[in-house]
C-alpha cells in the first residue's frame, strides 16, 4: 500500500495546480488495446495523463494548464494536437496576447503598476 499511496500523491501533484485528476475504481489499465502494469502511464486522445494504480484502479489527471487572467481583448485557443492552450488576439487569433501600449494588462482590466 506504500507504493500506491506514493503514486496517488505524485499522480495529484502535477505541474499546473488547476489540473483536475480523477479515479476510476476498477478501471481496466488499458488504452487503445495496449495493457499497463503497476505504475506506467500513458497519454489519452483528451489530453489526460493516466497511471495504471492496478488492482484498484487508473488516476488521470490534465496536463493542460488553463489561463485564468487576460485582458478582454483576447481569448483562449485549445489545440488538441498539441494539448496547449495559448492566449490569441480576439480581433487576431494569428497574432499572441501580448502587453503593449494601447491595451491594459493586468487582473481585473487593471493597468500593472
Amino acid at each position: 500500500w506504500g507504493r500506491l499511496c506514493l503514486l496517488l500523491s505524485l499522480l495529484l501533484q502535477l505541474p499546473g495546480s488547476q489540473a483536475k485528476c480523477y479515479f476510476q475504481a476498477k478501471a481496466p489499465c488499458e488504452y487503445e488495446g495496449k495493457q499497463f502494469s503497476l505504475g506506467e502511464s500513458w497519454l489519452s486522445t483528451n489530453c489526460l495523463l493516466c497511471t495504471c494504480l492496478h488492482p484498484i484502479g487508473v488516476g488521470c489527471c490534465e496536463i493542460t494548464q488553463h489561463p485564468i487572467d487576460f485582458p478582454d481583448w483576447c481569448e483562449a485557443h485549445y489545440d488538441s494536437q498539441t494539448c496547449q492552450i495559448s492566449v490569441v488576439q480576439k480581433a487576431n487569433p494569428s497574432l499572441p496576447c501580448v502587453k503593449s501600449m494601447e491595451h491594459e494588462w493586468g487582473s481585473a482590466s487593471t493597468p500593472e503598476p
